[in-house]
C-alpha cells in the first residue's frame, strides 16, 4: 500500500506570505518520506468541518503548478476537481499544461461538486446533482477526447460544444493523464468510475463497507467490460490522525485492494507533521500483505 498526503489547510502562522514557503517545505518532506502523492482541495472557501469559510484557500491548480516546480517525483492532482468550476476544455488545457510542466506528474482527479455556499458566493451555477452527474459524464468524454491526438474535431453534448478539441502540446504522460473519480455512489459514481476511470477515491469506512463499494465497482466494470484490477484503488482517511497502528489498521484495506490511502495533515505545521508522522509510516504500509 502507498501513502499519499492531501493537505486541506492554508492558514500558516504568519499569514498569507508564510504559505508558499510552506508549501514548497510540504513538497519537499512528502517526497523525502517516500508518499507517492500530493494534493490539495478544489474549493474556493474553506469547507466544513474543516474550519470557517473565511479562513485561506487557495486555488487548487495554481497551487499544484508551484508545487510541480518545488517537486521532482510525487503524482499531483486534486482530490478533487468539481466539475461545475471549469469548462472541461478549459481543465483538459490545465491539466496538460501541470502535466507538462512536471514531467508527467498530473492526475486529474474530478467529481460532480457539492459546495453550494461557494457557488452562489462567487456567482458559479450550481445546477441540480442530477445535472451535474450529466456535466460530468460530459466533462470526462471531453477531456478524452482532447487527450486524444487523433481527434481533434467538435464535440456536441447536452451541455458543452466544442467546435475542436485541440490540445497542443499533449501531455507528456501517454496515453493521457489518468483520471481518478472520487465517491462511493453506486449507481451513477462508481458506474462512472468503471467507464471512465483510471482510479477510484472512497470515503473511509468500515472494511466491510469499502469491501461492498469495491464490489459494487466490480460488478459495474464487469456490465460495460472494463478489467476490474486495471482501476486503481485510493481511500481518502478520515478517522482522526495516524497512530502507532495505523499500519495495521490499514492491513484489512490493503487485503480488499486498496492500493493508496492518503492522510491529512491537521493543524498550520503540515510539512513537519509530514516528516514526523508519514514517513515512519511509508515502509510499513509498503510491506502489508495484498490478496
Amino acid at each position: 500500500m502507498r501513502l499519499g498526503i492531501h493537505v486541506p489547510n492554508f492558514d500558516m502562522p504568519g499569514g498569507p506570505g508564510a504559505i508558499a514557503p510552506e508549501l514548497a517545505r510540504v513538497g519537499a518532506a512528502a517526497e523525502e518520506a517516500g508518499a507517492d502523492w500530493l494534493s490539495f482541495m478544489d474549493h474556493f472557501f474553506q469547507i466544513p468541518p474543516r474550519g470557517e469559510a473565511t479562513q485561506p484557500m487557495l486555488e487548487g491548480y495554481t497551487s499544484l503548478g508551484y508545487l510541480a516546480a518545488h517537486t521532482s517525483r510525487i503524482r499531483l492532482g486534486l482530490l478533487v476537481t468539481g466539475v461545475t468550476y471549469r469548462h472541461p476544455g478549459l481543465l483538459a488545457k490545465i491539466v496538460t499544461t501541470l502535466d507538462v510542466l512536471s514531467g508527467g506528474r498530473a492526475t486529474l482527479g474530478i467529481g460532480a461538486a457539492w459546495f453550494e455556499r461557494e457557488h452562489l458566493g462567487l456567482g458559479v451555477e450550481f445546477p441540480p446533482l442530477a445535472e451535474r452527474f450529466e456535466r460530468l459524464e460530459e466533462a470526462l468524454r471531453i477531456v478524452q477526447q482532447m487527450w486524444d491526438q487523433g481527434e481533434n474535431g467538435p464535440f456536441e453534448g447536452k451541455y458543452y460544444r466544442l467546435a475542436e478539441t485541440l490540445c497542443s502540446p499533449p501531455p507528456v504522460t501517454q496515453p493521457r493523464p489518468p483520471i481518478l473519480i472520487a465517491g462511493g455512489g453506486e449507481r451513477k459514481t462508481l458506474r462512472l468510475v468503471a467507464q471512465y476511470g483510471d482510479g477510484c477515491n472512497l470515503f473511509f469506512d468500515t472494511p466491510e463497507g469499502v469491501a461492498h463499494k469495491l464490489d459494487v465497482l466490480r460488478a459495474h466494470c464487469d456490465t460495460v467490460g472494463r478489467d476490474y484490477d486495471a482501476i486503481e484503488k485510493t481511500m481518502i482517511y478520515a478517522a482522526g490522525q495516524p497512530g502507532p497502528d495505523f499500519a495495521d489498521r490499514m492491513s484489512d484495506y490493503a487485503r480488499l485492494g486498496i492500493d493508496t490511502v492518503m492522510v491529512a495533515p491537521p493543524g498550520d505545521h503540515p510539512a513537519q507533521w509530514i516528516t514526523d508522522v508519514c514517513a515512519p509510516l511509508v515502509p510499513k504500509l509498503a510491506d502489508l500483505p495484498r490478496n
